[in-house]
């Protein structure tokens, strides 16, 4: 069954190029080609034919090519039929050798296209759709797009396509992301009027910088049970997105640019989050704002604070129970959707979830708590390597 997949032109200039330096062959780690990246029998032969006598060290030409094809009737039959050697010098004739690179791309390209269409079966119309004749500008955009993209942009956005079916039917997805300043405002407003009041809590802000949160690292923090670990990654979360943050001596600072983040909240809700989060960006005491009840020019700051934080790339997302597989669907999630680079997990423990999933996978041997939550760290970063984002978590 012939694929609508199939650039022609593309194939003839990648022949007649070869046809003419050969040796384009021999760079094995630059050019990758294949019979797959044909689709008809024709061009495989001719391809093949090429590439044969090549690899036995003799010259490449038509006679060559004639005579290799002789001592294969059911080869020769094709390609006599379809006029081999008038294609060939045609081909040889208007090849053009300095645009091989753009040619050998679109190859590729097409090549990976059929394979996700016609082997796994998966509409990618969507990207590119070769039958469109009538949507002429949508056409166009498609042409534009494909060029510019690599083979590596193609295979994303695939992967992206196949990831939001997952999600939709697969992934075990029930919480609900939110916005970091969704009712922010509303909140700072009903403190106020309705402070919230609880026994005081003691937590020393602990700041370690390790050369900047760097991509594709993971970083692990260490600390004692309320000494502030969540505080300082909040802190972080702001300090990546936030464009700006009130210093005490300068008043609004720029805060350089702002950086798509997630934090992972396992313990604290929505509130509990914002509040910590307004607190450190204007730089007004918590209890302030839990009470309602603020020192000079405090609630303007933390309503400034409030606005930022709503009009930052900040995401939260809470998983009090969760498993290895669930932290890992929220932040491809969130890199899907937003594009997220830096996430920060608060922290690392043991789960329900966590500890079901762990037994099914090791047959119900039963692990020391300190083993799973090294395979929970392990995870972590290798989703840093993977998607090329910073992850940062605590113990």
């Amino acid at each position: 069954m012939s694929s609508k997949y199939v650039d022609v032109a593309a194939i003839t200039q990648v022949i007649g190029c070869v046809f003419n330096d050969p040796s384009i062959l021999d760079e094995n780690d630059k050019y990758t080609i294949s019979e797959q990246d044909f689709t008809e029998d024709f061009h495989k032969i001719v391809f093949g034919s090429i590439y044969n006598i090549h690899l036995t060290g003799s010259k490449v030409s038509i006679d060559a090519i004639i005579d290799y094809l002789a001592n294969r009737p059911k080869f020769n039959k094709i390609f006599q039929s379809n006029k081999g050697v008038e294609y060939l010098a045609d081909a040889s004739q208007n090849a053009r050798q300095l645009e091989f690179n753009y040619y050998y791309g679109r190859l590729k390209k097409f090549s990976l296209l059929r394979a996700y269409n016609d082997l796994a079966g998966m509409d990618v119309s969507f990207l590119y759709d070769p039958m469109n004749v009538i949507d002429l500008k949508k056409k166009q955009n498609q042409e534009d797009w494909l060029d510019a993209a690599s083979l590596t942009d193609i295979a994303r956005e695939i992967d992206k396509k196949i990831e939001e079916i997952k999600a939709s039917y697969v992934d075990d997805d029930d919480a609900d992301g939110y916005q970091a300043g969704d009712g922010i405002l509303e909140l700072i407003d009903k403190l106020k009027l309705h402070p919230e009041a609880g026994i005081p809590l003691y937590g020393q802000l602990i700041n370690t910088v390790t050369r900047g949160a760097r991509l594709r690292k993971y970083y692990l923090r260490s600390a004692a049970t309320g000494t502030g670990k969540t505080r300082s990654m909040i802190a972080d979360a702001c300090n990546f997105a936030c464009s700006r943050i009130y210093h005490e001596q300068f008043g609004w600072i720029k805060n350089g640019g702002k950086e798509p983040t997630l934090f992972i909240a396992t313990e604290q809700d929505k509130e509990e989050v914002q509040t910590m989060m307004l607190a450190f960006l204007a730089n007004v005491n918590e209890e302030h704002i839990l009470t309602g009840q603020y020192l000079g020019d405090e609630e303007s700051r933390v309503r400034e604070a409030g606005k930022i934080i709503a009009e930052s790339p900040i995401w939260i997302e809470e998983l009090p129970d969760f498993s290895l597989q669930d932290v890992e669907n929220k932040i491809k999630k969130h890199i899907r959707e937003h594009d997220v680079k830096y996430v920060l997990f608060d922290y690392l423990q043991t789960s329900l979830k966590i500890l079901e999933e762990i037994s099914r996978r090791s047959g119900g041997i039963r692990l020391r708590e300190d083993n799973i939550l090294f395979m929970l760290s392990a995870r972590l970063k290798d989703i840093a390597n993977n998607y090329g984002i910073f992850v940062m978590t605590a113990t």
